[in-house]
């Protein structure tokens, strides 16, 4: 008997999605998930745009949940699946807007708009705790 390659992805990628949904981000799905959240969404949103790529494992997602830790967070918290939940993410990506699309990558709105984006080449190339830094500060400033 042979899994199909949806079901072998959909089993694969599940630890991924609960690394951030362990840390209480909801995960949006389909593209009326993200319309039902992130248009009318009061104060800070984070939306995470997680990834199967090495960078998403070792800095994406930790930087994430240590940025968490902190005092100060983001009044809702949302992430999206590039490569899986591939209409959810092109929906989310059109808040994103002037980034070009990006996996893994971490915006942060407010009251609907886009105050601060970390692009992938912003996640290649630092550690988890340089990505919580920089998160850490924008929760500083914009999430008060």
């Amino acid at each position: 008997m042979s899994m199909s390659f949806d079901q072998y992805m959909r089993d694969s990628v599940q630890p991924m999605r609960e690394e951030l949904t362990s840390l209480g981000i909801q995960e949006l799905r389909t593209p009326e998930d993200v319309e039902a959240k992130l248009p009318d969404a009061k104060g800070t949103v984070l939306v995470v745009v997680n990834s199967v790529c090495g960078c998403a494992a070792g800095q994406c997602r930790p930087g994430v949940a240590e940025a968490l830790k902190h005092d100060i967070t983001p009044d809702h918290l949302y992430t999206v699946f590039a490569g899986q939940d591939k209409e959810a993410t092109a929906k989310a990506r059109e808040f994103f807007a002037p980034y070009p699309p990006s996996s893994p990558s971490i915006a942060l709105l407010k009251d609907g708009e886009l105050v601060h984006f970390i692009e992938r080449h912003q996640v290649e190339d630092r550690s988890a705790d340089q990505i919580a830094a920089d998160l850490t500060s924008a929760f500083d400033r914009f999430c008060r």
